[in-house]
Parts: C-alpha cells; structure tokens; sequence
C-alpha cells in the first residue's frame, strides 16, 4: 500500500500509441469520492471505464445477458416495456449470497470483456492510463484485470451525510448499505495505492494527480 503523496513533474512526454497503455482500478465504499478522482484522473488525460455503468448496459442491452438472467430468475426481471425490473431484481439477491453470486456470473465476466476491448482501444488510440472504476473491484476479481489498484477512503462520518444528502435517505440506510461493502482497512490492505480523502478538494485533486502521474511514469 502506498498512499498518495505529493509529486512534482515539470514537463509531460506523451507516449506513442506504441507504448502498453497502464492500467488501474479505482475503487472505494459508497460515498468515498472514488468517482470524484476518477473525474480528476480524466482531467489529466486518463480514459475512465465505469464498471457499474457497464453492467447496466449489458443487462439492458445485450441479449445473451438478458437472456441469462431469465432463465435465471424468470421473466419478471423485465418490464413489459423490456426495460430492466431493478426492484425485482433486488429483491431475489436482497439476502441471498448464492442468488447474488448467480447474477454476478452472468454479468461481471461480460464487463472483463468489455474492459479487454476498451483496453485495445486505449492501446490504439495511444491513451497512456485507463481506469477500470468499480465499487467492487476487488470482490468481483477486477483487480486481476489491471497493473495497479487504487482505494479512495474517508470518514465515515463524512460518508454517511454525504450520501444521506446527495440520495434523500437516512443516515442508518446509508450505514446498511455501508455495512454490505469491504470495510475501508480491508481496502486499504488490499490497494496498491490509498487516497485519503479527508481534506479539501482541492487536496483530493492533487493526491489524483499524483496518482496519475505515479501510475503513468511507472
């Protein structure tokens, strides 16, 4: 684990599209700011692959998937209009680690594929650094897919009335869903690199820089 100190760079060499495209996961528990330092990361010339945001579009969109998940759990997964039924859904994982388990081996190798292909265009296309962002990155075995791995933490305290906040729920909702997520020392132990994001903005927009450049020069 390193955590992200401060790092100084007074010119910028652009790699050719020759050069291996580096990888990294970013991850981080419900409220961290993990999505606030990828945009940070982007700000530097990284390419973002949002995990979540791509297993929502296969289960909307590809019909192998979808398919997977009626047989799985039955028509009612889908609306009659053909969109995703995420309540339903929701439902038959709330509780259930071999139903959730089922789900996530029907979407997340399909997501892997996905990032394969978004790491040859990246590779192509000459981008120095593409993050693969992930609330689980870890849990679903993403980090096996990338160089690096990178953890955003915060205080609890300053998690829950941030969510509560930004999602109109209560601060005990916040904390059960906190509760389903890999407790932030586990993180920590488990992350190449950890961002503390404990200060201001302008302190987490640095540590990302940081990173970045970390990351890309290595």
């Amino acid at each position: 684990m390193l955590v992200v100190g401060t790092h100084v760079c007074s010119f910028e060499i652009r790699h050719s599209k020759f050069a291996t495209v580096k990888t990294l996961g970013v991850t981080g528990g419900i409220g961290s700011g993990k999505t606030t330092v990828c945009g940070f990361l982007e700000e530097q010339g990284a390419r973002v692959f949002y995990a979540d945001i791509e297993a929502k579009r296969l289960m909307q969109e590809e019909a192998s998937v979808r398919k997977a998940i009626v047989e799985e759990f039955g028509p009612d997964a889908y609306r009659d209009d053909g969109a995703l039924n995420r309540a339903f859904l929701a439902e038959q994982v709330f509780g259930d680690d071999e139903r959730l388990d089922r789900l996530n081996a029907i979407v997340h190798p399909r997501v892997f594929e996905a990032f394969e292909s978004a790491k040859a265009r990246a590779q192509e296309e000459g981008v120095d650094v593409l993050v693969h962002e992930a609330a689980l990155l870890f849990e679903a075995g993403g980090d096996a897919h990338v160089d690096v791995t990178a953890a955003v933490v915060a205080p609890d305290e300053e998690r829950v009335a941030r969510v509560a906040e930004r999602d109109d729920v209560t601060p005990e909702q916040v904390r059960d869903r906190m509760g389903h997520q890999l407790p932030q020392d586990e993180l920590r132990r488990r992350a190449d690199y950890v961002i503390e994001n404990d200060g201001s903005l302008s302190d987490l927009r640095q540590k990302s820089v940081d990173l970045y450049w970390d990351v890309r020069d290595a």
